[in-house]
């Protein structure tokens, strides 16, 4: 049967540019020219070009982990990655109009009968309809993005499936990741192996819990929300709640993004950014943030906070973990009572807790009682299947305590890996 003309895309031009469908429109204007003709030598041709698609789809198919009809499912892929002005328009608005909605119509009755047809029509090669890589990759997003647009009724349906892909997920490696590192220049880098905590299992702290995910709802749902500041005991779990949150809410939208105190100075253009992107809700994090004297480093996140003439986007919150209440280390002369230190004293106190008022909700985490601590290693103990006695529970739980340095979640959980490593000893 004879194919749609891919050269008549107008919102998904650039897939043009692609090698692969760069190759297969060219096999098919080789096979409409030359349909009439029946030389040895023009099937040879036609035969090396349908040679070389398979081999792209070959190469893309191991260097992605794609699997079964590897055509179909790449062209779900470039779709998946945006690159097209759909894409780029619900990024930047959150919307998609009409007049798009109209045009992506267009182009999907162009593009359903290659995501419907099989591999081998094209390459005449079988293996390529029900590919198996050597790693395949599991991706939800672009699984659920292909079975929607291929149950689709109709084009205007399946363009809506697409549009709806973007506007829930975004696209590209705003689809593909739920946190994010920043590189040189404030690039965005994605953490591919971003560990996924569930929130029913920070176990105590739940008044600090409970306002921690209000505050983020709010967020979500577009209400008021304030700034937060975890403080408190270290390994209280205090981060691995952000990283909980971020997991919770990624389907509707929210992404983290961790940066570091080195990296202060992009917090400004970092900002600018992410208020770019209105498809999107981020969470910038800063992970045990604290200032020693002298450091003047915490100026730039002060002024992107609360001070600064471009106030900061209504998508983004600030997250931060730190162990000091004041952030800013305190030293003797500042507590110093003399008369003569007087005004020194009020200045470096009101510059040290400035910078935590910038964080409208300030959440303290102490260090678990012995019973909290307890609890926490039967938890995660019966999670793995293995469950103690109360005596026995109590005797190797808090001799682990006492050979290292004190009780919280960290080292419980630390303790359970070592029990679970060695049971079977």
């Amino acid at each position: 049967m004879g194919y749609p003309d891919l050269r008549r895309l107008a919102v998904c031009r650039n897939l043009l540019k692609d090698e692969v469908i760069s190759k297969l429109v060219d096999i098919q204007l080789k096979e409409q020219k030359d349909s009439s003709a029946d030389s040895d030598n023009q099937k040879t041709e036609i035969q090396i070009l349908r040679s070389e698609l398979a081999g792209l789809l070959v190469k893309q198919a191991e260097k992605l982990g794609l699997s079964g009809n590897i055509l179909s499912a790449y062209i779900i892929h470039c779709l998946a990655e945006g690159n097209n002005t759909a894409a780029d328009t619900v990024e930047a608005t959150g919307a998609c109009g009409k007049g798009l909605s109209q045009a992506m119509a267009q182009d999907m009755q162009l593009l359903l009968p290659y995501l419907s047809a099989k591999s081998s029509s094209f390459t005449g090669m079988a293996f390529l309809d029900a590919y198996m890589p050597a790693k395949e990759t599991e991706n939800r997003f672009e699984n659920n993005l292909q079975k929607k647009i291929v149950q689709a009724k109709t084009t205007a349906g399946a363009a809506r499936a697409l549009l709806a892909h973007y506007k829930k997920w975004g696209s590209g490696m705003l689809a593909r990741y739920t946190a994010f590192r920043i590189g040189a220049g404030g690039r965005l880098i994605g953490i591919a192996d971003f560990p996924v905590f569930a929130w029913d299992d920070l176990l105590g702290y739940e008044d600090q819990k409970y306002k921690l995910l209000t505050n983020t709802q709010n967020f979500m749902e577009n209400r008021p929300a304030n700034n937060v500041l975890l403080t408190g005991a270290r390994g209280t779990g205090k981060s691995t709640g952000v990283k909980a949150l971020a997991a919770m809410f990624a389907a509707d939208g929210l992404r983290l993004i961790q940066i570091t105190r080195d990296q202060l100075e992009l917090v400004a253009p970092v900002l600018e950014k992410l208020n770019e992107i209105r498809s999107k809700k981020f969470i910038l994090f800063f992970d045990d943030l604290s200032f020693d004297e002298g450091e003047s480093s915490y100026k730039y996140l002060k002024s992107a906070i609360d001070g600064s003439v471009t106030a900061q986007p209504d998508n983004v919150l600030i997250y931060a973990t730190s162990n000091r209440r004041h952030l800013l280390k305190e030293t003797w002369s500042d507590r110093n009572d003399a008369l003569e230190a007087e005004v020194y004293r009020q200045d470096s106190a009101n510059e040290s807790i400035s910078l935590s008022d910038r964080f409208g909700l300030i959440l303290h985490y102490s260090m678990p009682s012995q019973e909290e601590y307890l609890q926490i290693i039967d938890h995660e103990l019966r999670k793995a299947g293995v469950r103690l006695s109360p005596e026995e529970l109590r005797l190797e739980g808090l001799r682990w305590e006492m050979e290292h340095s004190g009780r919280n979640g960290r080292i419980a959980n630390q303790f359970v890996k070592w029990y679970l490593g060695n049971m079977e000893k």
